[in-house]
């Protein structure tokens, strides 16, 4: 008994002690939790086995009350197993130590930390893909914040998938940890780009209607080729995936394609892991035909018959998604301008698979009555908030207005300040209120560029300017122009900006120097040095007019001694004082890119207000955009017919060649700048006009190439006059005999015809245009090439 006695007394003895030697054991700094030892059964605590207290020792940031605060035990606890080990696991879940370890010292409890240093600043090296802001939003690790090896290891895989998102797979990165003083670290994330993981095979699985190359043209993705240098479309991006999914249904609903599915679009990387091949399998079901369209309304005192005229298709038609959107939206606008300010149109279809049609039934009522809670910018990282708010056509507290909407987002495309503009609708505070939420994405707005042509007078030429339409995110257009030629040279400056003093006004100035043989020949030089003064303001959407008043010393001069008389008599300075006006009607779907629509623009020039030249000058000018994609199935098919004419009244016996009007280059294709009209009988020199007229036919169209090089052409036709180009016979008095000299002043029209090409490319567009096709008189003179490039910053 004895014996037994002693060894339960020793083992009471040593339990203790083990206790404290299990709970000591460090801790690796990699993991918030560790195996312990099987839990014991708590040990009834005698008195002395209470804990008197508790110290903390290792901390230096953090206040030894926190510590305690995520312990399990506090004075007057007993030595407790488990709930130590627990208040070891929780001080490790902090994420605050590095480590930690809890030893008994008597009755005294010793919580010895090391804590986790803290981030001075975390750095990116090597990215060329990414840039920095691009990358820093996505990190855990800031500085200022707790370092922890778990979380720079999640950061590291959070920019490999970042990376693979934009197609690079074959990124590598590594965190590099740099102690600083006061326990702190840099963190600095060395990058390898990588090659970019190129798509190299496009397959389609169940496509009859269309071939694999047209599915392939309607995609966005394309497949590796040397020339796609220039684009990004050849690499595989996840979220391009499913744009291109979204492509192949409108195009097959576009097409009638009803029942039209993608029953799978997979991606699989290449075996040697360096490309991927894209796989989409579809079921394309049967094609359908347009059935009966009707249209109701349940608005008062309107009738559906009333809104016929905007069916964008007829009955019997191949039925066309796109159609019945546009539909859907032109209804929506007419009914909105007819007043109501509440509207909802809601297509429904009905498909009869046996006849193989759908019937078409546009409803119309008045929709729910949301008004505008607030309007939120997002991604204008450089435009100022003002200069898009004042694009839309509604403001907070206003009704809603899908049409509104629509138009305020083509307003902002027009601007040309960004790649792209999104405006969702998301629900606002209470359910009558609405938010549009605004994400526009920048691009560059400065523009350096580089112009070039060849005429068969005139010879090589060569512009350049250096423009910025956003200057400092203000909306502030500003521009610097020159032109070096064999026989033109010119420098000019301007600043418009398009909300003076942040109402609807435009102002404006320029000033500028230019000298040059304006009429393509070696007969004169002129020199022209002024300024002008604009402002302009609008009657409504469509509907502007600007102001502006020009002050020109204008010098003719170095005047060939051959040259026609007409033109000697020119020689000398001249003041010109003038006021301008232009009224313009702007109908078209978009000022940057017009498909549809047309646009008048009538223009006066008053001169003699001070100065030594009096005339007055007026002119119009028309251009009308026909859309043939619902014929032809391709928005990049259509044709643009213009007009204009113009007539110039003297009101004193000086009749000025330099303030005529001139036919040929911008106004008629094929010729020199002023190379087609009358001509002096003798020498040959272009004289002008007082009266002219113009007309223009293009046909725009995609060219059998990969849409993703950027080519469309098109093809011209330009016809012109000019005429009454007689002088006063009182000047004719000092010509040698007092005769004036004879004019070839034909009226027959001229005509030029020919092709031209665009090119859009990452460095600018580039535009060449080719016109051998002339109908001319034998003085006429011809330019059959041009072309002109330029590129932005």
């Amino acid at each position: 008994m004895r014996i037994r006695a002693a060894r339960l007394l020793a083992a009471c003895l040593l339990l203790p002690l083990t206790l404290t030697q299990a709970v000591a054991q460090p801790r690796s700094t990699q993991a918030p939790t560790r195996a312990t030892a099987p839990r014991a059964t708590p040990v009834r605590a005698n008195p002395g086995d209470t804990i008197q207290s508790i110290k903390i020792e290792g901390n230096e940031r953090i206040e030894g009350g926190t510590i305690r605060s995520y312990m399990l035990l506090q004075p007057g606890d007993p030595f407790d197993r488990d709930r130590m080990d627990r208040s070891l696991k929780t001080l490790y879940a902090t994420g605050l130590f590095q480590d930690v370890r809890l030893i008994r010292d008597g009755n005294t409890l010793l919580v010895k930390v090391v804590e986790n240093p803290i981030v001075n600043r975390v750095a990116f090296e090597g990215n060329h893909k990414l840039s920095d802001d691009q990358l820093r939003p996505e990190m855990q690790l800031r500085p200022r914040a707790v370092f922890t090896p778990a979380q720079a290891e999640a950061d590291r895989q959070r920019i490999l998938d970042l990376y693979a998102r934009k197609g690079y797979y074959d990124a590598s990165v590594t965190p590099q940890i740099i102690r600083q003083p006061q326990n702190r670290v840099d963190v600095v994330y060395e990058i390898n780009d990588g090659p970019a993981t190129l798509i190299s095979r496009i397959a389609f699985v169940g496509n009859k209607a269309f071939s694999e190359d047209r599915l392939t043209e309607v995609i966005n993705s394309r497949e590796e080729r040397w020339w796609r240098f220039l684009s990004t479309s050849d690499q595989y991006e996840p979220e391009r995936l499913n744009y291109d999914k979204e492509l192949l249904r409108r195009f097959y609903l576009k097409n009638g394609y009803v029942d039209f599915q993608i029953l799978d679009a997979k991606s699989e990387l290449s075996p040697d892991r360096k490309s991927f091949f894209l796989t989409f399998t579809v079921s394309e079901g049967k094609r359908y035909r347009v059935g009966k369209v009707s249209i109701t309304s349940q608005l008062r005192h309107l009738s559906g018959g009333d809104l016929r005229k905007d069916l964008q298709f007829e009955e019997g038609d191949w039925y066309d998604g796109d159609a019945v959107g546009r539909t859907a939206d032109l209804i929506e606008e007419d009914v909105h301008n007819r007043g109501y300010a509440f509207v909802e149109v809601k297509p429904r279809a009905d498909k009869n698979a046996e006849k193989r049609t759908v019937d078409l039934t546009f409803e119309v009522g008045e929709g729910p009555r949301v008004y505008v809670e607030r309007i939120d910018i997002n991604g204008n990282t450089r435009t100022k908030d003002k200069v898009i708010r004042r694009e839309f056509r509604l403001a907070e507290g206003d009704p809603f207005n899908a049409e509104q909407v629509r138009r305020s987002r083509q307003r902002l495309t027009d601007l040309g300040y960004f790649n792209s503009v999104d405006i969702d609708t998301n629900p606002g505070s209470v359910p009558d209120k609405a938010i549009l939420n605004t994400t526009v994405s920048e691009k560059a707005t400065g523009e350096l560029t580089l112009g070039g042509g060849y005429s068969t007078d005139a010879g090589a030429l060569l512009d350049i300017g250096l423009s910025e339409r956003n200057l400092i995110g203000t909306g502030i257009a500003a521009s610097v122009n020159g032109v070096l030629a064999q026989k033109r040279s010119s420098i000019s400056t301007s600043i418009t900006d398009p909300y003076f003093l942040d109402r609807n006004l435009v102002a404006g100035a320029d000033v500028f120097l230019i000298q040059t043989n304006y009429l393509g020949t070696e007969a004169y030089d002129e020199r022209r040095v002024g300024f002008a003064l604009r402002l302009g303001y609008e009657f409504n959407e469509h509907l502007r007019q600007v102001w502006s008043y020009s002050l020109v010393n204008r010098d003719v001069y170095n005047i060939y001694s051959g040259a026609s008389f007409y033109i000697l008599e020119q020689a000398g300075t001249s003041n010109l004082s003038q006021i301008s006006q232009v009224i313009t009607l702007d109908h078209r779907d978009s000022r940057i890119a017009p498909h549809s629509g047309y646009l008048i623009e009538v223009g006066t020039d008053f001169a003699g207000l001070g100065g030594d030249v009096s005339f007055v000058r007026g002119n119009i000018n028309g251009a009308y955009y026909i859309p043939l994609e619902r014929l032809l199935g391709n928005p990049d098919w259509g044709i643009k017919l213009g007009a204009g004419t113009g007539y110039l009244w003297e009101l004193n016996d000086t009749d000025r060649i330099i303030d005529r009007f001139f036919l040929g280059g911008d106004n008629l294709r094929g010729f020199q700048t002023g190379g087609a009209g009358p001509h002096d009988a003798t020498t040959g020199d272009p004289l002008g006009g007082r009266f002219i007229w113009t007309g223009t036919a293009e046909l725009r169209f995609p060219l059998p190439v990969s849409a993703d090089l950027g080519l469309s052409g098109r093809t011209f036709v330009d016809v012109g006059g000019l005429t009454q180009a007689s002088f006063p016979n009182s000047a004719c008095a000092k010509n040698t005999g007092g005769v004036c000299p004879t004019i070839n002043a034909s009226g027959a029209p001229r005509l030029g015809a020919g092709v031209g090409i665009s090119w859009k490319t990452s460095f600018g567009l580039i535009n060449v245009d080719l016109a051998p096709f002339v109908i001319k008189q034998s003085q006429d003179q011809t330019q059959i090439f041009r072309f002109g490039f330029g590129t932005r910053f």
